[in-house]
This record gives structure tokens, C-alpha cells and sequence, in this order.
């Protein structure tokens, strides 16, 4: 099993460079980031882990910038992001930024992407709360073509572009892989239809995982690759998800200064390393 970081990287704690130089100094494989573009004054959309919104939402760097300062530190380390706000982010930036952190990091790049939950947020980039899903959908195939056609163009309800031309491509072949967040039945039906991967919280016990997998290889997708996203370093756990299929997960690391961070990252090596001997 592989082993990664999710996290929220801050102007308040560690630096994304040394972050990921850190992570792969010690052996772990993968840093995801979360997107949050601002946090809105008034908000009635209510934080999905209850209680006050941490501190660390409203101070969050832009997830493609702080990804390549990782990439830029690093050799193999497997920089993503966990997950982007697709609906809030224009599509054709969105391409090019992924492509060129592709590039940049020699193929490493993993777009994990999800619909949000903050519906202020949403409204201040002009997004539908209710369509939001739909909106995703097509930009998934949109992005999947700007890409991968040296000439793109699409045309759908909230997608409307004519033939263009969309440099650099990606490193990765075809692209980079897309994971799909979210346990919903639509996330799931989302993966099936423009997923590389899946990207589910921790919540997700081991008969859901195999539930969703036999789901997908009934819908002719078997074995789809996930990450069990911003998880605890609890033994029991992570070996009920291995029994279930899962072969990378990425342990929730707080946002905190550079001494703290590099403590708790010693202590999920070491986890890593007693789990993997």
C-alpha cells in the first residue's frame, strides 16, 4: 500500500517547496491539496463536519501553484489536488494549468476534482448550487478533449466553446488521471463516466468500498484505481480498506508551522513503514 498527505497548505504554515521535499525524504508517495478561492462573510452553508469552519479554509493557497512548488522539490512525489472546485474554475485556465503542471513535474500530476459544498462560494463564481453537478459533468469532457485534441471544441448547455487550440498537453498519456470525490451516487456514476480513479473520504468503510467497486465493474469499469482521502493513521482501519482493495491512502495532515508539520510527518513514516513491514 502506498502512503500520501492531504492537507491544506497556508500563508501560516509550512511552505508547499518544502512540504513536498519533506514528504519524499521520507518515503511517502503522494500530496493532495484542497481549493477553497475564498470563504464568503456571510455564509449559511453549514461546515459538513460540523461546528466552526477552521481557520484553515480561509487562508488556503491556490492548490496548481503550491503543487508545483512541490513538484519543483521533488523527483517522484505524485502531486494532486484533493480536490479542486471544478464548477468555480474556468474551464480552459483550468486545462492549461493542469497541463502545465504536468509538464512540469514530468507526468506526475493527479486532477482529483468535486462539486463543493459551500454554496456561497459557488454563488460568487456565478455557479448554480443546484447545477452544479451538471455543469462538472460537462466540464470533465470538455477538459478530457482540450487535453487530448490538438483541435477542441464543445458544445453543451453550460460548456460552449468553438474549435480551438489548447498548449501544452499534458506529459501524462492520455491525460492526467482524473479522480472523482465524493460517495454520492452520483460521484460514483461520474467516475464511471470520465474517472480515472476515485477519491473517497474516510467515512467509507470497507463494505462500501467493495460495494462500489463491484457497481463499477458491473457498469464494465473493474478495478478502479482510489485513495482513501485524508485519513487517520489508525491500523485497523487502513487494513480493513487494504482487505477491501484499496492500495493508497492518504493520512490527513493539519496545517501547522514547519517544525510541527515535519514531527507529524516523521510520524506517519514511521506508521507507513511499520504497516508496509
Amino acid at each position: 500500500m502506498k502512503f500520501g498527505v492531504s492537507t491544506f497548505v497556508t500563508d501560516e504554515g509550512i511552505r508547499p517547496g518544502r512540504l513536498g521535499a519533506a514528504l519524499e525524504e521520507r518515503g511517502l508517495s503522494s500530496l493532495f491539496l484542497a481549493e477553497h478561492s475564498h470563504i464568503p462573510v456571510s455564509r449559511e452553508s453549514p461546515y459538513p463536519d460540523g461546528g466552526d469552519l477552521p481557520r484553515k479554509y480561509y487562508r488556503t493557497l491556490d492548490p496548481f501553484v503550491a503543487l508545483t512548488a512541490a513538484a519543483a522539490t521533488t523527483r517522484e512525489l505524485t502531486v494532486g489536488t484533493g480536490i479542486a472546485l471544478l464548477p468555480q474554475r474556468d474551464l480552459i485556465h483550468t486545462a492549461n494549468e493542469g497541463a502545465s503542471l504536468d509538464l512540469v513535474s514530468d507526468g506526475r500530476f493527479v486532477l482529483g476534482v468535486g462539486v463543493g459544498w459551500n454554496r456561497e462560494e459557488m454563488r460568487n463564481h456565478g455557479v448554480d448550487p443546484a447545477t452544479r453537478g451538471a455543469l462538472m459533468n460537462e466540464q470533465l469532457e470538455a477538459l478530457t478533449r482540450l487535453w487530448t485534441e490538438e483541435q477542441a471544441e464543445f458544445h453543451g448547455r453550460f460548456v460552449d466553446f468553438d474549435p480551438v487550440y489548447a498548449w501544452p498537453k499534458p506529459a501524462a498519456t492520455p491525460h492526467p488521471p482524473i479522480y472523482v470525490g465524493g460517495e454520492s451516487p452520483a460521484a460514483l456514476r461520474r467516475t464511471v463516466a470520465w474517472g480515472d480513479g476515485w477519491l473517497p473520504r474516510p467515512h467509507t468503510s470497507p463494505d462500501e468500498i467493495r460495494q462500489a467497486q463491484d457497481w463499477f465493474a458491473e457498469q464494465g469499469k473493474p478495478d478502479v484505481p482510489m485513495a482513501i482521502f485524508g485519513a487517520p493513521a489508525d491500523e485497523k482501519v487502513i487494513a480493513g480498506w487494504a482487505e477491501a482493495g484499496v492500495d493508497h491512502v492518504t493520512f490527513m495532515l493539519e496545517t501547522a508551522p514547519e517544525s510541527d508539520t515535519l514531527r507529524e510527518l516523521d510520524e506517519f513514516a514511521a506508521f507507513a513503514q511499520r504497516y508496509g513491514s
